[in-house]
């Protein structure tokens, strides 16, 4: 390979490097010696000028972890190098194979990974083939660090044990390179390390991604893992304070991960304990430098760099969290220290580990043959299972094809791609019983052709219901995020799923770009094309032709887009194809009202953040997947009447802090008169509403939430009003994503497009408390003025950009015709000017939650005594026998970047304190 040799490739083939020819031979026999080391391989003392861990006294840069990546390879057999896609800024996503040297040879590695994935089908796979591998193969361990930005200990302990690794001649390090395979990812988020920020570029935290792969940056990492399915997985990371977290887990854990993943991730953490050195167990007299379990790091949600391992490819999946506070050098020596045990446990027990991971894919078989759900579990030892999985059975899920055709389709490649056989139906049948998504029951339910057929009897079953089940049935009461993410509810899909036995017709889905996307047949040169713009996707391709200039007209009566004939080009074709979009082909040329491309600005004023929340979300969804040119607009652009703001077709308010958005009375007359004139105003949950309700653009006004309201990110049925053009293409009842939202009172002045039932429809799932509270309110307005519209979400519809209703909303607000020559009053309202009034709600969510602690009102003295350690800001109500306190979090912080509440709830465990929830 030569000296200089650093190859990072361009794409997800990884692995086309080899062992240097220039490397030393490998030593026959181990060392009794632990600190014997070739030579050859250079030190991170002898590359970097300074050593990692112990006497280290700064983080590494990228360009660092890069280059030593590619000095190590160059000089060591025992590892490869390569890249597993690039960052949004474009920087390669390195990583490192390490093993012995004979293990690392192209041609062993390929069937090592071949026998790896051979584990995960038992229907093609042997126990006696399996028992071999066993016996012969190298486990597969990933050792990820960094996917928060600022979190930077965890990728230098990766670069010291790739070096022990890849140098070390000891008996120890010998045995986990026999019995190993380790993928080494020092940093999942360089950007994000640049900038010493949490989020990657365009403001997503990456570890809440995993289950939807918008980003760059994980998608790659997952592609990878499905070459190299690992059975332990470590994603290190930082916290606050001065101590170490690693597993056993806190409650809840997602009843679907394996028991054997469990029982492997409570045994590295004992493992853990025994390497940790420093002070040992966190105590009433060892605070810092310490470790601590069961506590704060839940494996609930299957968006986390330990859930979705554990869930999606079997593996014992684990959070380490070391406390930010530490010296440089401590940090890291902590977080090498875990590192090297758990390698040193996966090593010990790499027979056990194959021969259970066999048996977790075994298992999950017989359960999907079955239908049977796991039940669910606590692992903390005070903790009860207050919320059983209900005694129900699942053999088949079903999307049908009748709406939303194209997310749906988009769905079907989500599945496909983390390795789930989805079957396309060629004939229809009958389902016997059926339950539709959203809490109903059918009988004698007809599939019809061209539905999408997903059964549970496939090793994938642990995966299909951990995104696909309709609740996450918690079995305890502690979020620190969200408690539903059902696929078909993100997409507002007709799904359904049963318990009957059944085997359609049906074909196997081998790619998206077969399932009916792209044009039916050729169209008449002065026809014309016709598509649905009912979905996510179909709105992506609509912003596609716009951005290539094509001329759209829309049905506004059925929503349908119609196109030349002339102006579909193959490129345009194969783009279609692969959204899933269907063109079907017509005679004529199509009628309508045209679709003009939005100029859109984003609204960067008071109370916004532009590196985290819906600001990236918007910058993310709008301008990198739709195409569309954000113009910043800042509170000074309003007030003052800029080209910057007064240019603009569209202006899109983020989610954020300030109810004003700091606009002067002159800067709100300034907005009415802009969106007067035939523009539309679009406001995202809390200051996007609350800027509008101040500039007198809405008569909504916001509710005060009762005692002891609770909603985790859940989804509730909304009844559509389908007056506006917004709801173009929705079904009459869809599915509404809520978040602690604001409770938003009726418009008299506009268009209530999505609201909450009043009556026995009314449906929540999640965990959800005093829901009633939501029962009339709404969840979406259209306001006219003028020829001009405000249009205002109470919940974020560009939440992760995983929440594809929302995101067909907010393309049908883009997208909105005006109202051409009517006109509706400029002035304000009196129910306008009421509302604007009012006084704004408190910020004590900021863009995510209050953090709200429930006890029994008898244990509301002991609990305020602990509270007030920590904060005096705590607000507190007694209902119903239980007491709420909620603490504000007007910055909107997750509770692994809060500078106390972790600390908090040990505090209050600590003082055996029984916690009756806890929402963070």
């Amino acid at each position: 390979m030569g000296a200089a040799a650093f190859v990072l490739l361009a794409a997800t083939t990884p692995l086309l490097t080899g062992p240097s020819a220039g490397a030393a031979p490998r030593v026959p026999a181990c060392s009794a010696d632990p600190t014997a080391r070739l030579a050859s391989v250079p030190s991170p003392e002898g590359f970097l000028g300074f050593p990692l861990g112990a006497g280290q006294e700064r983080v590494v840069t990228n360009d660092e972890v890069r280059g030593y990546l590619g000095a190590v390879d160059a000089a060591s057999d025992r590892v490869v190098t390569g890249s597993l896609g690039s960052s949004v800024r474009g920087q390669p996503l390195a990583y490192a194979v390490v093993s012995a040297d004979d293990n690392v040879r192209r041609g062993t590695l390929r069937r090592i990974a071949d026998d790896i994935r051979s584990l995960r089908d038992p229907r093609r796979t042997s126990q006696r083939t399996a028992n071999r591998i066993a016996e012969e193969t190298p486990a597969i361990v990933w050792i990820t660090a960094n996917v928060h930005g600022g979190e930077k200990s965890g990728a230098d302990a990766a670069l010291k044990t790739l070096y022990e690794l890849a140098a070390g001649l000891s008996c120890e390090v010998a045995r986990r390179n026999d019995n190993l395979v380790t993928i080494i990812v020092p940093t999942q988020n360089p950007d994000g390390r640049d900038a010493s920020r949490r989020q990657n570029e365009y403001g997503f935290d990456l570890n809440r991604d995993w289950f939807a792969r918008t980003q760059q940056e994980t998608d790659g990492k997952i592609e990878l893992m499905r070459r190299y399915p690992p059975q332990v997985f470590v994603d290190a990371h930082e916290m606050g304070g001065r101590q170490y977290f690693f597993p056993p887990n806190a409650d809840p854990i997602h009843h679907e991960i394996a028991g054997e993943a469990v029982d492997w991730i409570n045994r590295i953490g004992e493992a853990n304990k025994a390497g940790f050195g420093f002070n040992g167990a966190c105590g009433d007299a060892v605070t810092t430098e310490c470790y601590f379990n069961y506590s704060t790091y839940d494996m609930f949600f299957m968006g986390y760099g330990d859930t979705v391992p554990a869930a999606g490819f079997g593996a014992a999946g684990m959070t380490f969290e070391k406390g930010s506070a530490s010296a440089v050098a401590d940090r890291v020596q902590q977080q090498f220290h875990t590192q090297w045990a758990t390698l040193g446990w996966a090593a010990a027990h790499r027979r056990e580990v194959l021969g259970g991971y066999f048996t977790i894919w075994k298992d999950a078989l017989a359960e999907g043959r079955a239908g049977a759900l796991q039940p669910n579990e606590v692992v903390q030892p005070d903790n009860t299972v207050q919320f059983p999985v209900p005694q129900q059975t699942v053999r088949s899920y079903f999307l049908l094809p009748d709406r939303q055709l194209a997310d749906a389709r988009r769905l079907v490649e989500r599945l496909r791609r983390m390795d789930v056989e989805v079957y396309e139906v060629t004939k229809p049948l009958k389902l016997p019983t059926a339950r539709v998504f959203g809490g109903r029951s059918a009988t004698d339910l007809t599939v019809p052709e061209g539905a999408y057929w997903i059964p549970m009897d496939q090793p994938q079953k642990h995966w299909i219901q951990a995104i696909m089940g309709e609740d996450p049935y918690v079995p305890f009461p502690y979020f620190y995020d969200v408690s539903s993410w059902s696929n078909p509810l993100l997409m507002g899909l007709n799904a359904v799923w049963t318990g009957a036995t059944v085997r359609p017709r049906a074909r196997l889905v081998e790619r998206i770009e077969d399932t009916g996307g792209g044009r039916v047949s050729a169209a008449p040169r002065r026809g014309s094309y016709t598509y649905e713009l009912d979905s996510a996707a179909a709105a992506e391709y609509t912003f596609t032709l716009l951005s290539r200039g094509v001329g759209l007209v829309r049905d506004l009566d059925t929503g349908t887009v119609g196109m030349p004939a002339r102006a579909l080009t193959p490129e345009l074709d194969r783009a279609a194809r692969k959204l899933g979009v269907t063109l079907t082909p017509r005679r004529t040329a199509a009628a309508g009202t045209p679709v003009v491309r939005p100029d859109v600005g984003l609204f960067q004023g008071t109370g916004i953040s532009t590196t985290s929340g819906s600001h990236g979300e918007a910058r993310y969804v709008l301008g990198k997947r739709w195409g569309l040119d954000l113009t910043p607009v800042t509170t000074a652009d309003i007030n003052d009447n800029t080209p910057a703001f007064t240019g603009r077709s569209v202006l899109l308010v983020p989610d954020g802090s300030s109810p004003t958005g700091g606009l002067t009375a002159a800067g709100q007359a300034n907005l009415r008169a802009w969106v007067a004139e035939g523009n539309t105003y679009l406001g995202l949950r809390n200051e996007g509403t609350r800027m509008a309700r101040a500039a007198g653009l809405t008569s909504t006004t916001e509710k005060p939430k009762p005692s002891g309201y609770t909603m985790i990110g859940s989804h509730l049925r909304v009844d559509v009003d389908g007056d506006s053009p917004v709801a173009l293409g929705r079904p009459a009842e869809d599915f509404e994503f809520n978040n602690n939202d604001p409770i938003l009172s009726p418009s008299s002045t506009g268009t209530n497009v999505l609201s909450y039932p009043t009556g026995d429809t009314f449906w929540a799932n999640g965990y959800t408390v005093g829901g009633d509270a939501l029962k009339g309110t709404v969840a979406l307005v259209d306001e006219p003025t003028g020829t001009g519209r405000a249009v205002l979400f109470a919940f974020n519809p560009l939440f992760r950009a995983y929440n594809e209703s929302g995101l067909h909303l907010v393309a049908n607000a883009l997208l909105h015709p005006g109202d051409g020559g009517a006109r509706r009053a400029s002035g304000i309202d009196p129910a306008r000017a009421a509302a604007a009034a009012a006084p704004p709600a408190e910020n004590l969510g900021g863009e995510w939650r209050p953090f709200t602690i429930e006890v029994t009102a008898a244990d509301l003295p002991r609990t305020e005594a602990v509270v007030e350690r920590f904060t005096s800001t705590a607000r507190v109500s007694v209902t119903g026998g239980s007491a709420h306190l909620v603490i504000p979090n007007p910055d909107g912080l997750q509770v692994d970047e809060h500078p106390f509440l972790g600390d908090l709830v040990r505090a209050l465990r600590a003082e055996r304190i029984p916690l009756r929830s806890v929402v963070g």
